[in-house]
């Protein structure tokens, strides 16, 4: 088992391991995952002293929560962090014809609702599927113009505002959950939030990676003076920093793929494979707690789980900032990653450019 170094998550008494375990694929909506096989990717992670889960009611429309319960109830409950999601309620279908022409392993369809009342209700069927007590995170899924477009996303974020938070607080209040988040694909709709509300921790999927690092310029400075954690899902752009050809969860457009090209060949100079390099590169910020990247099967985490442990060479930030590869420098604390010694040394206070 490694030892993995802990961050705290805001002010919160939390504290999660640099790398925690993603659990949309294992929900199976995207590709097929049995509930064997989910459990099995769980008790990898766990074995290999992962500490700090994330599932959500829409991922599997309840089979990945189902698996992390099963997978890690018998855990001491205080020896792990667990976080989920509100904002989607599952709803019955025993027809076996789903609208979003996803795979759906559980016969429910996911409605938005991001009221007091159906984030009560979510929070509370959460714990039934996960046969728990009480989870450490809860963030609100998936709202913002990314989802909904902007008309609908007004009305939304309205109740959100209006109703929906009530709710968080109570929870948090209450101490049923330790921290309250949002958990997007967009920094845009974290930035908003931060006008009315008081949140712990944010789960930005995409937006902050190897690739892409606008959230430097504004959100990342912003959580830093408020005392908000950030959380970095997808650091490897749903599959493109791995060598497969997705972005976004779509086929990645020829521009992003010649990036990608270019910063792949830099890594190979240093005789490093480029999957190493995103996975360590968010965890250099002090802002950010963890990386949760989602793995498809145990094997696909023991991966992960090496690549993270290579020994990242300093010059190889600096030849990508020097080579406009999207690397934007960044003051970075210390950590026990490879990634912050190397990044920390490299980048300094410089400014680079981005794309």
């Amino acid at each position: 088992m490694v030892e993995f170094a802990s961050r705290q998550i805001g002010r919160t008494k939390l504290k999660v391991t640099e790398l925690g375990l993603g659990c949309a694929t294992l929900g199976g909506s995207r590709i097929d995952v049995a509930r064997q096989a989910a459990e099995a990717i769980v008790s990898a992670a766990w074995a290999a002293g992962v500490r700090y889960v994330d599932t959500a009611p829409f991922y599997g429309v309840g089979q990945a929560e189902r698996a992390v319960g099963d997978a890690m109830r018998d855990h001491p409950r205080d020896e792990w962090v667990l976080s989920t999601k509100v904002g989607r309620l599952l709803r019955a279908n025993p027809t076996g014809v789903h609208a979003d022409g996803r795979h759906h392993p559980l016969p429910f369809d996911p409605v938005y609702d991001y009221s007091y009342d159906g984030i009560m209700r979510s929070f509370e069927d959460s714990l039934q599927r996960l046969g728990l007590g009480r989870f450490d995170i809860l963030y609100v899924h998936d709202i913002g113009v990314y989802q909904h477009g902007v008309a609908a996303h007004a009305a939304l974020m309205k109740t959100l505002r209006d109703s929906g938070y009530r709710a968080l607080e109570e929870l948090r209040g209450g101490g049923t959950v330790s921290g309250i988040g949002i958990g997007v694909n967009e920094r845009e709709v974290l930035l908003e939030a931060m006008e009315w509300g008081q949140c712990d921790a944010f789960l930005l999927a995409g937006r902050y990676t190897l690739l892409e690092q606008a959230p430097l310029d504004d959100l990342l400075p912003k959580c830093l003076a408020a005392g908000t954690s950030i959380v970095i899902g997808g650091p490897l752009n749903s599959g493109i920093l791995v060598g497969r050809e997705t972005w976004n969860y779509a086929p990645a457009p020829t521009e992003v793929m010649a990036r990608v090209k270019a910063i792949a060949a830099i890594c190979d100079s240093h005789k490093l494979p480029l999957p190493a390099a995103a996975l360590q590169f968010p965890l250099a910020h002090k802002a950010v707690a963890a990386i949760i990247p989602g793995p498809r099967n145990a094997d696909e985490f023991a991966q992960n789980l090496a690549l993270l442990h290579l020994k990242i060479p300093a010059a190889l930030w600096s030849d990508l900032r020097q080579a406009g590869c999207c690397i934007r420098p960044h003051r970075c604390r210390a950590s026990s990653t490879a990634a912050a010694r190397g990044a920390r040394r490299a980048l300094g206070p410089a400014r680079g450019r981005h794309r």
